[in-house]
């Protein structure tokens, strides 16, 4: 029998705040989206400034990630240096953009967060910051 840890609700609100907190603590719009395992979208917050283009883009982004058990930014890269386009995958809401970024527990994929709106490097940065404060509140901290 193979027993799964899967991400809830409150793993996902924790991830939410603390990117949140910080988006708001240095006065930055973007779009966070989180995900189970399979990108099916559990928590969601636009903070103020976010461009609408944004809110897409980044669930699209976290549902690459989960699906594909990598960031975005990378099969992205994979796409692009192996010749191996993004529509080949016979899934349309891929994206090849940073700011997706899976969450692993055990060595195994639980969900993934998005993070849009930003220059990509920040988007990255965001999303990263989530998964480590998903791990610290893991750890008990």
């Amino acid at each position: 029998m193979d027993t799964i840890n899967r991400l809830g609700h409150s793993d996902a609100l924790v991830i939410l705040d603390a990117i949140r907190g910080e988006l708001e603590r240095t006065g930055r719009g973007a779009a966070v989206a989180v995900v189970d395992d399979h990108g099916e979208l559990l928590a969601f917050v636009r903070t103020d400034g976010c461009r609408l283009p944004s809110i897409t883009i980044a669930m699209n982004k976290a549902y690459t990630a989960a699906r594909e058990q990598a960031e975005s930014k990378a099969i992205g890269e994979a796409s692009k240096t192996e010749g191996f386009p993004m529509t080949n995958f016979g899934e349309l809401r891929y994206v090849s953009w940073g700011g997706g970024v899976p969450i692993s527990v055990d060595g195994r994929v639980v969900g993934a967060i998005g993070v849009s709106g930003l220059p990509e490097a920040e988007d990255m940065e965001l999303a990263r910051l989530g998964v480590a404060a998903f791990k610290q509140a893991q750890a008990g901290g």
